[in-house]
């Protein structure tokens, strides 16, 4: 009986020996956190601000950026001339896309150099290179915004510009001053679509004319219109004088 017991007090001893030695000690999670600063929250909050830029970066480039009157100004030309999907769409938004970064080069560079390489670099903090990298957009829209329409914006926001101080980039807000350039861009577009539409529309009107005199009622007149519209189109270059025309409407 003895050595039964013996027996069993060195087996309980031998697996409390093995639990011990198969359970590793927990590491101290307080030494894995950074001291000081919040800095792992500060990163975390970088992450996720450059995420939800990343996702609203389609609609930065339409607010901000020349890209609202391309768009706008290939979209009539199209239309223009009776063709539905020629171009097609991602052709059209493509080449609007394009001539935007052409446009907005020395914009995105100086963004870039003022803000964001000395952000990455750690050289400046959040809140000064959030000043550095829309400043450059700031003066590129005021730029081309119509004083109306800044106006306007300011008049509806109650904010502290006035017509008077509109030109200074650091007092008009961006509350007011993207959707006073978004609808100054519109306007735009739609005066040089009006001027691209106008000569189309009189060999139209040419055409219906001599159709209607000829006693062809029942055929179309864009029937015959449209090999007209694109063989003008061809003759006077275009693509060559609606581009070049665009890009100067911003220097």
């Amino acid at each position: 009986m003895t050595r039964f017991w013996l027996a069993l007090a060195f087996l309980l001893a031998g697996t409390s020996l093995a639990a011990a030695q198969s359970v590793p000690a927990l590491p101290d999670l307080s030494s894995l956190i950074p001291q000081g600063e919040g800095s792992t929250a500060g990163r975390i909050v970088q992450v996720m601000a450059l995420l939800t830029v990343l996702s609203v970066a389609p609609g930065i480039l339409i607010m901000v950026t020349s890209f609202i009157r391309f768009s706008i100004a290939f979209s009539f030309l199209r239309s223009s001339i009776g063709l539905q999907t020629t171009p097609g769409n991602l052709i059209i938004i493509s080449l609007a896309m394009f001539m935007t970064f052409y446009v907005m080069a020395p914009t995105f560079d100086r963004a870039w150099k003022d803000g964001m390489a000395p952000l990455m670099n750690n050289e400046i903090t959040e809140v000064e290179a959030y000043d550095r990298i829309t400043d450059p957009f700031r003066d590129f829209m005021l730029s081309q915004v119509r004083e109306q329409d800044l106006v306007l914006f300011d008049e509806l926001a109650a904010g502290r510009v006035t017509q008077g101080e509109a030109n200074s980039a650091q007092e008009v807000e961006l509350r007011v001053l993207i959707p006073a350039f978004m609808i100054s861009e519109l306007r735009r577009g739609f005066e040089i679509g009006f001027l691209i539409a106008l000569p189309f529309l009189v060999i139209d009107m040419i055409v219906a004319t001599i159709t209607m005199s000829m006693g062809m009622m029942m055929l179309p007149p864009t029937v015959i219109s449209l090999p007209f519209k694109a063989l003008f189109f061809i003759l006077i270059d275009g693509w060559n004088l609606l581009v070049g025309s665009l890009v100067r409407s911003f220097i």
